[in-house]
């Protein structure tokens, strides 16, 4: 048995060559995820420790986007390092492919953890929010434990804090109403503290902790029900404005919000916050759990979330989906061996990234992966010579009802989440594609609708940041061009021509003909058909 298990060894020191030269130091990962966790407006904020414990001691990522603003393709993104066109998860139903029976055929067994445990002989350990469909019976139930894991804890269904069903290991286990023993972020806090006390100590370790916060329905723990009495969301410039020269979702909004949308929204982000301070307990228990277990200075912890989130902005009052910075932009804060205290970098970075990032921490071959996404280690370690991206793809797929959304019967098939005053947040055609440019000249982004309009919004951020001003009808005609080119080539992109020169890059190459050839420049639309 002993000659078996040393030639496995062996075998995977091969596989990731990093970990031979360091033998048993390989380092340990930890990737903290939050549900809906935005950082333009502050979400930021309540997080004092995991501010103290990670970003002081490490480096904060000023500009992390995600490639689609939704629970369910983000975190499939985040798990395979690819583009929603790549992994095929479009929303949050088994139909959109989230969790899926086919998305557990031809994606889960090639995501980062998967590779990390079966070809870098990492233990890996999963506890909390998975993808929103996990555990429907039609896919499997939470008896299906996805391949790369050594230990799963994993919620059935959607982000609650009281009355939810785990996965442990492929069995069912019900949690009640009880604070002490059920409220979901400290039974994760707790699960992850055991982990670090009972696993072995012979194989790096790789855990991601998946918090239900700040999601809704935002039930705090009852020690901060009180807390933030006087916060409420902020009043920036584009909140309770009407979106004028915006996509007609958008025009929809009712402005002004009725002052019972106002105080609905207020609430809602009091209680977003006060739901993170679990969070921040969390974290602190982890940092300290693993500083006494001596294994802190060998450890990467990531923290970031699925997507941003909105409030009021726009006159819409709660929720995320749409392509503007409040919903696309999340927080990115990561510490470990080699990265130095106290960095921020202001690199265009996405969470197609973590996977190749996580990978190359353990010393596995990128080339051997499909994924779109790029290491970050380099950035991480202050390598001054690397060359990055200057642009990245955004993509999402609208969802609507086929009937008139039972809330608001008098609006007609095809809109969602109606709520409060019947202000749709999404539709059918909520269906677009952009290009997000960050570059030395520009800081841009170009949005192009799947829709009988073809509606394009382009934003020049360095102008206006709150993104306000639609300047698709005054902009320069062959900046257009470009940018409606690159957005075709971004939508068919794989693996390393994801990461090919931006519109604005010295390398950049424009032929215009191509824009006129049998593809067409819309050949490659974001739509269910080209999914």
């Amino acid at each position: 048995a002993a000659l078996v298990r040393g030639l496995a060894l062996a075998a995977l020191l091969v596989l990731c060559p990093a970990g031979a030269a360091r033998q048993v130091r390989r380092p340990n990962v930890v990737l903290i995820l939050t549900d809906d966790q935005d950082v333009c407006l502050g979400g930021m904020t309540p997080l004092k420790k995991t501010n103290a414990l990670i970003a002081q001691m490490g480096m904060t990522f000023l500009n992390a986007y995600v490639p689609s603003a939704l629970c369910c393709p983000s975190r499939a993104s985040i798990l395979t390092g690819k583009y929603p066109h790549n992994h095929h998860v479009v929303n949050n139903t088994l139909e959109g492919n989230c969790s899926s029976k086919l998305w557990q055929k031809i994606q889960e067994p090639y995501t980062f953890p998967a590779l990390l445990k079966t070809m870098c002989g990492y233990q890996t350990f999963f506890a909390g929010k998975y993808l929103n469909e996990y555990g429907a019976e039609d896919a499997g139930g939470v008896g299906h434990v996805p391949p790369g894991w050594s230990f799963w804890y994993a919620l059935e269904k959607n982000s609650k804090y009281y009355n939810y069903t785990l996965s442990v290991n492929g069995k069912a286990r019900r949690h009640g109403e009880n604070y002490s023993v059920d409220y979901l972020t400290d039974v994760l806090a707790n699960m992850s503290l055991d982990f670090l006390e009972y696993k072995s100590n012979f194989e790096p370790f790789f855990m991601m902790i998946s918090t239900p916060a700040p999601h809704s329905p935002w039930t705090a723990a009852p020690q901060y029900t009180n807390s933030f009495q006087n916060v409420s969301a902020p009043r920036n410039s584009n909140f309770n404005i009407h979106g004028k020269n915006k996509h007609w979702l958008i025009r929809q909004a009712k402005t002004p919000m009725t002052n019972s949308s106002i105080q609905f929204l207020d609430d809602a982000y009091r209680k977003r916050w006060q739901t993170l301070l679990s969070v921040d307990d969390l974290v602190e228990k982890l940092v300290k759990k693993l500083e006494l277990n001596g294994e802190l200075d060998n450890t990467y912890i990531f923290y970031t979330s699925d997507n941003g989130f909105h409030t009021g902005q726009f006159s819409l009052p709660i929720d995320k989906r749409q392509l503007y910075e409040f919903d696309i932009k999340v927080p990115l804060l990561v510490r470990g061996p080699g990265i130095k205290p106290n960095q921020t970098n202001k690199m265009l970075v996405a969470n197609i990234d973590l996977g190749p990032t996580i990978l190359d921490i353990a010393g596995y071959d990128l080339n051997k992966t499909q994924m779109d996404g790029m290491s970050l280690l380099p950035l991480l370690r202050g390598d001054k010579n690397e060359t990055w991206r200057s642009d990245f793809l955004v993509e999402y797929q609208g969802e609507g009802y086929n009937g008139s959304d039972p809330t608001c019967p008098g609006l007609g098939p095809g809109v969602t989440h109606c709520f409060p005053d019947c202000v749709c947040e999404d539709s059918y055609n909520n269906t677009y594609a952009c290009v997000r440019t960050l570059s030395t000249s520009w800081d841009l982004q170009y949005c192009e609708f799947d829709d009988r309009e073809v509606f394009v919004e382009v934003y020049n951020l360095t102008a206006d940041p709150h993104q306000i001003n639609n300047i698709a009808k005054t902009i320069d005609q062959e900046i257009l061009e470009k940018m409606n080119y690159r957005l075709m080539m971004l939508q068919s992109c794989s693996g390393a021509t994801c990461r090919t020169p931006g519109v604005f890059d010295p390398g950049y190459r424009f032929d215009p003909r191509l824009m006129f050839s049998n593809h067409g420049v819309r050949a490659r639309r974001f739509s269910a058909q080209s999914l």
